[in-house]
């Protein structure tokens, strides 16, 4: 049974990679939220389609319909899904991939501190040291964050990327800006 999470997880991890190298380039000129509704869009129609090419229809339907307490819950993890995708796009709009990906892999840290305080999920002292790790990891790629290339011609559609340094500058040994 392990080795199905761990490929379902791999390939979950290659989806999410997909997402934002695909989403970085449908989104030049385009407005992140759009691209955000379009690309929900996209997905409830697959997903419908495995639900129905899987023989699960009767779900859609109100067969299987969920309790109150589920869809209370549904609702807010739609909701949350829907912050969060609104504001990747957002940032993937206006700074780097990999800096606004690895920002976002932060969920992982606040996964498992909120699975442990909020559900009892037991963790270990090397779960807690991987987390520390993740998070240090993030911090470091973010401070290392460099001014995206932004192929728009509109200024007010991007913001400055670069935390530590000037923006003026190309990198922390520059030195004093000269204009």
């Amino acid at each position: 049974m392990t080795a199905s999470w761990i490929g379902l997880g791999l390939l979950a991890a290659l989806g999410a990679a997909g997402v934002t190298i695909f989403s970085k380039i449908g989104l030049e000129g385009m407005d992140p939220t759009l691209a955000t509704t379009l690309r929900s869009v996209i997905m409830s129609v697959v997903l419908v389609g495995i639900v129905l090419a899987g023989g699960r229809g009767s779900a859609i339907w109100g067969v299987d319909r969920p309790d109150g307490r589920s869809w209370t819950f549904l609702i807010l993890a739609g909701v949350s899904g829907a912050v969060s995708w609104l504001a990747y796009f957002a940032a993937l709009r206006v700074g780097a991939s990999a800096n606004v990906a690895v920002l976002d892999r932060l969920s992982l840290v606040l996964i498992i501190v909120f699975g442990a305080a909020v559900l009892g999920e037991d963790y270990g002292w090397r779960a807690w040291v991987g987390v520390a790790l993740i998070a240090a990891g993030a911090v470091l790629v973010t401070l290392d964050a460099r001014r995206p290339r932004v192929e728009t011609g509109d200024p007010s559609a991007w913001a400055d990327a670069r935390i530590g340094p000037s923006a003026d500058s190309d990198g922390p040994d520059d030195g004093p800006s000269t204009a």
